[in-house]
């Protein structure tokens, strides 16, 4: 079965599962959706920083699922995200520093567990965030912050497929092509189409385009991001949980990137 058509099946599955989520159901039940997902994720990055150490790996989930959880609960509180700042990366040092191990990695573990929680907890809980705190607005920021990563991704795959003809950042991702990119910039204004013109009419077009080309272009430099991170550490896919796509961050370093213009618009303008 072709990947495409894999892709084409799970986004069947999993689409009306989150509609359903965001919609009908109560906050708490789409933000244990986004903490299973921030598990996930932190997991798989744990694994390429920390193989091979299963008790690091357990202690870096914890320290992202406490970070979600404050984020979730206090991100309005200074005293919280001041505390995050300046806590995670000390516990995540103090952590290296007992449980030294091979001192030839020991920087790249002390700052992978650093990185997880901000690169990966703190900016989908706000995907939670933005369901919970801004009324009947919030599912459509939601959806729209879907719809900016994985149109952009399909825009760009086709865009590539068709006429990828100039490399991007070859060094980083070989296959990725300036064309491609187009594509996806292409497909998040799309995605701006489809909120103002319908689900989300509280965003003008005047707003949603800007932002799309503005998230979509974070959106792709998350993209870049990750598989920087993936091939430094020799590795493929950071997981095979999401058929079709990888692992969750393989699905979600767009959304990463995403989550965090549209909060940061809707607490500037909604």
């Amino acid at each position: 079965m072709s990947n495409l058509v894999v892709r084409l099946l799970t986004a069947v599955v999993g689409v009306p599962a989150i509609l359903a989520l965001l919609y009908p159901a109560p906050p708490w039940a789409f933000y244990l959706l986004v903490i299973s997902a921030v598990s996930v994720g932190a997991w798989e990055l744990l694994s390429m920083t920390h193989a091979g150490d299963r008790v690091a790996r357990v202690f870096g989930l914890v320290l992202c699922q406490a970070v979600s959880l404050a984020v979730y609960l206090g991100h309005n509180d200074a005293r919280v995200v001041l505390a995050l700042v300046v806590g995670v990366p000390a516990v995540s040092l103090l952590f290296t520093l007992v449980r030294l191990g091979d001192m030839s990695t020991a920087a790249i573990r002390a700052f992978g567990m650093a990185f997880a929680p901000g690169f990966v907890a703190a900016p989908l809980t706000l995907l939670a965030v933005m369901k919970r705190d801004f009324g009947a607005a919030g599912p459509g920021l939601v959806v729209m912050s879907f719809m900016f990563a994985w149109f952009a991704d399909t825009g760009g795959y086709f865009g590539g497929r068709f006429f990828g003809k100039h490399k991007l950042y070859e060094a980083v991702s070989p296959k990725k092509t300036v064309e491609g990119g187009v594509g996806g910039l292409l497909g998040a204004v799309v995605g701006a189409l489809a909120a103002s013109l319908g689900y989300l009419r509280v965003v003008p077009l005047s707003h949603s385009i800007p932002l799309a080309l503005f998230a979509g272009a974070l959106g792709a430099a998350g993209d870049l991001g990750e598989s920087l991170i993936k091939r430094s550490m020799g590795v493929k896919d950071s997981g095979a949980i999401v058929p079709g796509h990888g692992g969750i961050l393989d699905r979600t370093d767009a959304l990463i990137f995403t989550s965090v213009a549209v909060y940061f618009y809707a607490l500037l303008f909604l």
